[in-house]
């Protein structure tokens, strides 16, 4: 009887090693399998857009741009104002962008209460949404990277080149440089653009020639912006903004007469010699300064993003290069918004 005991003591013993010998590299295999699931490795891209009142359109051509022409997973952060936000939510939800995913955000424009110095000149220049850009990270909380985008664009390329954009270390924002193509050069010298300091920043006030930057100083376009998070708000950014904000309205050191109005001014102070530079195909400008400049339709072919920056945007007549913002214009389902063409 003892042996017997014994004996199937043994064998439950082998049994019990058997199984975790066997059950282990299962067990490990399914854990692995799991963590390398494409769902759960994919990086999400987050875009910021605004949708201002009066050029929602603009808003909606670009996001429907972008989710066009890529794979990659795109959360889109729509940026509007409390009364303008159940308008482009009804926009998306009810045309074919409601597979996108996105997230709608308030802008609190009180925010901006003693920041803006007011000028009749172009009053569309200090629209609240125009400086959206100056919060990222108080809008934008749970990612590293995110990418900035002015409503009046159109993206043709895949918005992962965008969002690869290497940073340079100590750099919270990658931009444009306004002299990175020569044939945005030719595009500036035949509408008298400005693309340089001189251009944004008035030389006659001693705070301004303080700060030691030459005005013969290439400028950059903050419309589209691929931003660092952790840097920017290690570095402040936003704190930097808003104190140069607040030496305008008191000494007037920057204007909407300028040529860049006002929210592009003070980055340029932040940022200079502080950010990197984006692909210059990934921002090809100026197609909204004048309605009679062109570009040859090869470049705007071979172009990845398309700015309308200036003052003839192309859902108003008049403007240029129309028929490539229309491709992925989504008509407003509420008729609210509607294009000015010559005809209508």
């Amino acid at each position: 009887v003892n042996q017997i005991l014994l004996l199937l003591l043994v064998l439950t013993v082998c049994a019990i090693l058997y199984n975790k010998v066997h059950q282990a590299p299962l067990a490990l295999k399914n854990e692995t399998v799991d963590l390398e699931s494409p769902e759960e490795m994919e990086e999400e891209i987050p875009v910021v857009i605004c949708a201002a009142a009066g050029r929602m359109g603009a808003a909606v051509a670009a996001i429907s741009s972008i989710y066009s022409n890529t794979e990659a997973s795109v959360l889109f952060y729509i940026v509007g104002l409390k009364t303008t936000i159940p308008h482009i939510r009804k926009w998306i939800e009810n045309s074919k962008l409601k597979e996108i995913k996105f997230k709608v955000v308030e802008f609190n424009p009180m925010v901006l209460k003693g920041k803006i110095r007011q000028d009749a000149s172009r009053p569309e220049l200090l629209q609240p949404l125009n400086f959206v850009r100056f919060y990222l990270p108080l809008l934008i909380q749970k990612h590293e990277k995110v990418i900035y985008l002015d409503d009046d664009v159109i993206v043709q390329g895949d918005i992962q080149e965008l969002y690869d954009t290497k940073l340079a270390p100590g750099h919270a924002a990658a931009f444009s440089d306004d002299c990175d193509l020569p044939s945005t050069h030719e595009m500036v010298r035949s509408v008298g653009m400005q693309n340089t300091y001189m251009g944004f920043l008035d030389y006659r006030k001693q705070a301004i020639r303080d700060l030691g930057i030459s005005p013969s100083t290439c400028s950059f376009n903050p419309g589209v912006i691929v931003a660092n998070m952790t840097e920017w708000k290690h570095q402040r950014i936003t704190k930097q903004l808003e104190k140069w904000m607040q030496r305008n309205v008191e000494e007037n050191l920057y204007s909407s007469t300028l040529g860049g109005g006002v929210a592009t001014s003070p980055m340029l102070i932040v940022f200079h010699g502080k950010y990197s530079s984006i692909n210059p195909m990934w921002h090809i400008r100026h197609l909204g300064w004048s309605p009679d400049a062109r570009y040859s339709e090869q470049f705007l072919q071979e172009a990845k993003l398309l700015h309308w920056n200036g003052r003839y945007k192309p859902w108003d007549y008049p403007s240029v290069h129309t028929d490539l913002w229309e491709n992925w214009f989504i008509p407003d389902p509420s008729g609210k918004f509607k294009l000015t063409r010559p005809d209508s």
